[in-house]
């Protein structure tokens, strides 16, 4: 009978989700100054990232809003980009412990990054759940705490363009659709997406040019 391996030391998680934490931390602030600038309540900014708890769903509502689009909008461009979790939480299932509801709630806390470190800390088609657990629970905090940061940063810093920080808009999608060009569907995807939202741009509401992009990517991409 094999043995079962060893469960990793909650330090070496941390140290392994550390440079991510960082990462993550930066980039909470910078949404939480440039959501107090669209002149958001501070208050529901903060909300926003305790319940969604999704950087790029977020900057996309975001973007949205500052554009002028109007709140359904923003959710339904949240909502499209956020389509991959349903194929992640199928994929965590059975690491998470308890029965439906707590492991509904324990969802709440699972995302790219701590699925990759998860992964590959665990057996084939089954994520290590320690790593699962702490990386997310970390990473969700860090995620709360840099945004509450932003929001109390906002007023005293201004235009964040001054700062430069209007380009984290880009740079976070830059940042999220490299990677994903390793190949000629992708690409393929990708340059779909970005011919639809240059279409629509000029004469559709903030936020649907998004919202186009994204459907026809995944409908590209099925």
């Amino acid at each position: 009978m094999a043995a079962m391996p060893a469960a990793r030391p909650v330090r070496h998680i941390f140290r392994s989700a550390a440079p991510i934490a960082i990462a993550v931390f930066v980039f909470a602030v910078s949404f939480g100054v440039l959501a107090v600038s669209a002149h958001l309540p501070g208050w529901s900014v903060v909300l926003m990232s305790l319940l969604v708890f999704a950087g790029s769903a977020q900057f996309a509502a975001l973007g949205v809003i500052t554009a002028g689009g109007s709140i359904l909008t923003a959710v339904l461009a949240g909502a499209l980009l956020n389509l991959r979790y349903i194929a992640t939480g199928i994929a965590v299932a059975r690491s998470l412990p308890g029965g439906r509801l707590r492991r509904a709630l324990l969802g709440q806390i699972v995302v790219d990054e701590s699925y990759a470190l998860a992964v590959a800390a665990g057996e084939p088609g089954r994520p290590d759940r320690r790593t699962l657990l702490v990386v997310g629970a970390t990473l969700y905090t860090v995620w709360v705490l840099g945004t509450l940061t932003g929001t109390l940063l906002g007023p005293v810093l201004g235009d964040p363009k001054r700062l430069g920080l209007d380009a984290a808009f880009p740079a976070l999608f830059l940042a999220l659709l490299w990677p994903m060009l390793s190949g000629r569907h992708a690409v393929r995807c990708a340059l779909g997406g970005a011919a639809v939202a240059l279409l629509l741009a000029p004469f559709t509401p903030p936020g649907i040019p998004l919202a186009g992009a994204a459907v026809v990517g995944l409908w590209l991409a099925r």
